[in-house]
């Protein structure tokens, strides 16, 4: 018996093509990493906040931010252009949309380099020249130096939690326009509470990583002991370089003690983590990790000293 063939009529067809257009929108702003993106911006707020002793300038804030989440988002999708036929190996990523198939390669390098330079180009005109080379520097060693490394030295963690810890520093410098104490401490916070953060990663999904050739420490490191002995290590770090504020003068008392507490639990789990090696452990250092941060940032915030 033939099979009957549906014709689309002009009703089913203006009710796939709002559905289509959806999917495309939702596919570019999945591109974008807004999930990292919004630590990014976080970030940025908060190291803005901290460097402004009186009230906030709005009107500066908001190029601020605007700036850096664009520049930030073109290399999210820069990353992701250039690693699609990586990501098509790893079950985690192979259904992103570039590596999917549903954006050409070719569209996402135009959306990528067009974000990205506007957002210097926001940062540049409407902030300042220094958070503009901030930006910029972040984006090139994203994109450039951490994503190619990849593949070449378990180092690449270390390397890319640079530009990962630079947002804060813009916030500064949108303020002061000057690099200060107070922007190395943040940045310093953010660079070391990155490092166990990313190992438990690593170690969650160390398959994924091997399929595609990534030299990430887990991968390398099949009993996990360095892995360990580098978590404690930042975990240590970690708690004197959380003071900082204070002894600059940025935090008060409060604070302090709320980081001190924060970053012996934070190090607790990664003593756990190191000690047993397990999945569940390193899960648990993820969920403290993501816990960790934005109670430091918000002590931080509270018990700034104007």
């Amino acid at each position: 018996m033939d099979s009957v063939q549906t014709i689309p009529t002009d009703a089913t067809l203006r009710i796939a093509t709002p559905k289509l257009r959806t999917r495309v929108w939702h596919d570019y702003y999945e591109l974008t990493k807004p999930r990292m993106n919004f630590l990014v911006v976080l970030t940025t707020m908060v190291g803005f906040y901290m460097a402004s002793r009186g009230p906030l300038n709005w009107r500066l804030l908001l190029p601020t931010l605007v700036g850096t989440a664009l520049t930030a988002a073109g290399a999210s999708v820069l990353n992701q252009l250039s690693e699609r036929n990586l990501d098509k190996l790893m079950p985690r990523t192979k259904n992103r949309p570039v590596a999917a198939g549903r954006i050409s390669p070719k569209d996402a390098l135009v959306f990528g380099v067009a974000i990205a330079i506007g957002g210097v180009v926001i940062l540049s005109t409407t902030v300042n020249v220094l958070t503009a080379i901030l930006g910029a520097f972040t984006l090139l060693t994203y994109v450039f130096v951490y994503t190619p490394l990849k593949r070449v030295t378990t180092l690449n963690t270390v390397i890319g939690a640079i530009p990962g810890a630079i947002p804060p520093v813009m916030g500064f410098t949108a303020v002061n326009n000057a690099l200060s104490p107070d922007a190395i401490a943040l940045f310093a916070i953010l660079f070391f509470w990155q490092m166990p953060h990313f190992l438990a990663i690593a170690i969650l999904y160390r398959r994924d990583y091997a399929l595609a050739g990534f030299k990430m420490l887990p991968v390398v490191d099949e009993e996990l002991e360095v892995t360990g002995r580098q978590m404690i290590l930042y975990g240590v770090a970690l708690i004197p370089v959380s003071l900082m504020p204070v002894l600059l003068g940025v935090a008060g008392q409060m604070y302090f003690a709320i980081a001190l507490l924060l970053g012996l639990a934070f190090l607790s789990f990664c003593v756990s983590c190191a000690t047993s090696r397990t999945r569940g452990d390193a899960r648990n250092l993820f969920i403290a990790s993501i816990i960790y941060l934005p109670i430091l940032l918000a002590a931080m915030m509270m018990n700034r000293v104007t």
